[in-house]
């Protein structure tokens, strides 16, 4: 739970450092080059991480396709804390997609091809 906690407020943080004003409405997210083939990382304003293939980013509501979260444990005995990569669709209605308000969208950052995320992804694909 403390890695989740730090995780966000790092992500937090940087958003805030970089300054994570909406662009006007006569602003054009289409040239923030969304990649639908590529995985995103996306912060909502209640401190969640969503990583998946992003949709409609200059849309009033984005959609998440293909979408992992990260589900941090604590062992009870040792304290440790581990974290695995989850696929949404397991839970019991079975989502296919996230549809977003984009008013909760703090950022959003492209997936590094060798980052770890990348890698867990890749590895539940096989």
């Amino acid at each position: 739970m403390l890695k989740r906690v730090l995780l966000i407020t790092l992500l937090a943080a940087a958003a805030i450092s970089a300054g994570c004003g909406r662009l006007g409405p006569k602003e054009n997210l289409s040239s923030a080059a969304i990649d639908a083939n590529k995985y995103y990382a996306v912060l909502l304003s209640n401190g969640s991480v969503y990583f998946g293939k992003l949709e409609g980013l200059d849309t009033p509501y984005p959609v998440l396709r293909e979408v992992y979260y990260v589900q941090s444990a604590t062992n009870p005995e040792t304290k440790a804390v581990s974290n695995i990569l989850v696929k949404r669709g397991k839970e019991w209605h079975g989502p296919d997609r996230m549809i977003l308000n984009e008013k909760a969208i703090l950022f959003v950052e492209p997936v590094g091809a060798d980052s770890k995320v990348a890698q867990l992804i890749a590895e539940s694909k096989r």
